[in-house]
């Protein structure tokens, strides 16, 4: 019988203690990659055998007292946009399904370095967008598992890995973590590099973390952001300071359910959020971390999102592929070709006030951009 899939948050101090060795838990996650995967179809590419050398090369730092952190050991999924030395970057595409990566992307490089196993790249949606994938659910294999990171959702949640790397330029992390009942984390603009990552829409794309619960998403996070010098910004060019990290001590949250100013919104959602903000107001602050509970209206500007988002998504996508698109039309797929179809089309009219409203949201909300 397969066990319960452990968290991050409960195998590290499992791993630092040696009750449990890094490849005692890669082979748990390989027992249960055969036993679901031949249904959810996770996974594009697995390397079983780099990932038992990686697992027991950790197991020997261990025994020698060299521990690297909460990650020392944890197996992990690549969303395949991001490249991953010596795998392939399919992105989806059948004609870059070979395409072997030279280097790690620097996300990668800090996941390595932290002690976590690549175990391999996680099914995407073609080019990041909403073109179905051969992932299913988890929970019901006649369901779709949400997209674009397809793949990082459905392993995060049959324990094939803790925890799994994925993006979102519209959605694309949020919903397929919805869709398969796991947690799922979007950083803030330029938190979190986006060198060696297929874009989509440069100045709309971000790297997050999907895994089971939100403690596990913070110790991806912290891996994963940081001043390093190469996090850059593409919509205004903006690096993270050199020499600041983000404060874990502090926490803002900013309830804006009072005035959505959109029609549809389920009261369940704003119900939830009220009183989650509820309880952390009642919350004793632990390890030195404080919560604050801001409210906010959202701003006019805010209706006019959704519209300007699709026109910037457009026309960003089609800029990127179109060279590519030109020569290689039967490689698109329907909803990415109707995608860059409508970029190409947009006046630039249209584009540089969609940018306009970009910025002028970004600070009615008063947001940072690093």
């Amino acid at each position: 019988m397969t066990p319960e899939p452990l968290t991050i948050t409960a195998a590290a101090p499992l791993i630092r203690s040696g009750e449990l060795t890094p490849s005692d838990l890669l082979e748990q996650c390989l027992r249960r990659v055969d036993l679901y995967e031949p249904h959810v179809h996770a996974w594009v590419h697995l390397d079983r055998e780099r990932a038992r050398r990686d697992a027991q090369q950790l197991t020997d730092e261990l025994k020698a007292g060299q521990y690297r952190g909460a990650l020392h050991g944890i197996p992990i999924g690549i969303k395949d946009i991001i490249d991953v030395y010596d795998m392939p970057t399919g992105c989806g595409s059948k004609l870059w399904q070979n395409s072997y990566a030279r280097q790690d992307a620097p996300v990668v490089a800090r996941l390595r370095q932290a002690g976590a196993i690549i175990l391999g790249k996680t099914v995407t949606t073609a080019y990041a967008f909403l073109d179905p994938p051969i992932t299913r659910n988890p929970w019901n294999l006649d369901r779709t598992p949400g997209g674009s990171s397809s793949g990082s959702a459905a392993a995060v949640a049959c324990g094939m890995c803790l925890g799994s790397l994925g993006s979102q330029t519209g959605g694309s992390l949020t919903r397929p973590a919805s869709y398969c009942g796991v947690c799922s984390l979007k950083p803030s603009y330029g938190r979190v590099s986006v060198e060696g990552v297929l874009p989509l829409a440069p100045s709309l794309d971000h790297i997050g973390v999907v895994a089971n619960c939100v403690r596990d998403l913070a110790h991806l996070y912290e891996c994963i952001a940081g001043a390093d010098g190469r996090v850059v910004n593409d919509a205004f060019g903006r690096r993270y300071p050199e020499n600041e990290e983000p404060d874990y001590d502090h926490f803002s949250i900013y309830d804006r359910t009072e005035d959505f100013g959109i029609e549809g919104v389920d009261p369940l959602i704003a119900n939830a959020i009220h009183e989650f903000s509820r309880r952390l107001s009642k919350t004793v602050p632990v390890a030195n971390r404080t919560v604050e509970i801001e409210p906010m209206r959202l701003p006019p500007s805010f209706l006019d999102v959704l519209r300007h988002h699709a026109v910037i998504m457009a026309v960003e996508a089609a800029a990127i592929h179109q060279d590519r698109y030109q020569r290689h039309p039967e490689d698109y797929p329907p909803k990415i070709t109707e995608l860059i179809q409508r970029g190409l089309a947009t006046p630039a009219t249209d584009f540089v006030n969609a940018q306009r409203h970009q910025k002028q949201l970004i600070a009615d909300l008063g947001l940072r951009i690093y």
